[in-house]
């Protein structure tokens, strides 16, 4: 099991920019799908407190439930993007 855990939509443009980046880092991770509706979204909601998507867990690091793409990205390259 990865450390990294990926809540995702399909066909979702923000979950594809956290997978690309995932994917560019050489990054294993666990994708938990999620429902299309938001009120049936209760797994999402458990972890992060909100019911949109992405949201990323790494326990490895503590982070529960981050969402916004554009702040998991950058938290990715943070991370694991190696010294510039």
């Amino acid at each position: 099991m990865a450390d990294l855990t990926l809540y995702e939509l399909e066909g979702c443009p923000y979950c594809a920019k956290v997978k690309t980046k995932l994917s560019d880092l050489g990054l294993e991770y666990d994708s938990i799908m999620v429902p299309r509706s938001h009120s049936d979204r209760t797994e999402v909601e458990e972890v992060s407190g909100q019911t949109g998507v992405p949201v990323l867990v790494d326990e490895e690091h503590g982070i529960e439930g981050m969402p916004e793409s554009d702040d998991i990205v950058e938290y990715l390259e943070e991370t694991y993007g190696g010294a510039s």
